[in-house]
């Protein structure tokens, strides 16, 4: 199976930040993993392998592998505007990562089988694609009969996080996307600058 299902912590270690979500052994653990993970004398990374690091961490944080994540980039390339904040933007538009933000599901990861297993609906039709890219105006709710999953209920209880370009109703468990997010808007640490220095090369 292409898709990392290892172990998270270990990964968020590897990159020193909770890309996964609020990490106790990130936070008493924050070294690289392996036995020479603490280390002081650590080989000093060349400028290729900050880029490659980098583009790992975006693909590991919003879960996309390096043929989805070439044809995303290609496609932000071609998009007006700087290429790495589109390329960002077409990230954070994903139905997938919508349902997400929305605070429809706790994880990503939990976003995307949420999509896979056709619980959600995009404009009314039901969406089972989490790489799809959804537009300004798009719908994304749950289905009917899968508002009362546990996995739901309990997302939506935590309360979801509040985005501007997110419009979410938590009663009728339907949120709209209003617009693309501007770069400032979006939380992820991300230097898209150095993926764009890597593809450029």
């Amino acid at each position: 199976m292409a898709r990392y299902t290892g172990p998270k912590s270990k990964i968020a270690r590897k990159f020193g930040e909770p890309i996964y979500g609020p990490d106790k052994y990130l936070e008493k653990r924050n070294y690289p993993p392996g036995q020479h993970g603490m280390a002081k004398k650590r080989k000093k990374t060349s400028e290729y392998g900050t880029q490659l690091a980098e583009k790992q961490k975006v693909k590991y944080t919003y879960g996309v592998l390096e043929r989805q994540f070439r044809k995303m980039y290609d496609k932000a390339a071609r998009m007006k505007g700087r290429t790495g904040e589109n390329l960002i933007i077409l990230l954070e538009s994903r139905v997938d990562n919508l349902v997400y933000r929305m605070g429809i599901a706790p994880s990503r990861p939990a976003a995307r089988q949420l999509v896979s297993h056709c619980h959600i609906t995009r404009n009314g039709e039901i969406c089972n694609v989490p790489s799809a890219i959804a537009r300004p105006g798009d719908v994304i709710a749950v289905r009917e009969r899968s508002k009362s999953l546990e996995v739901v209920q309990d997302s939506l209880s935590r309360g979801n996080n509040k985005y501007s370009w997110i419009e979410f109703d938590s009663e009728k468990c339907a949120g709209k996307y209003l617009n693309y997010p501007e770069r400032t808007e979006i939380p992820e640490t991300i230097n898209e600058q150095l993926i764009v220095e890597l593809y450029s090369k």
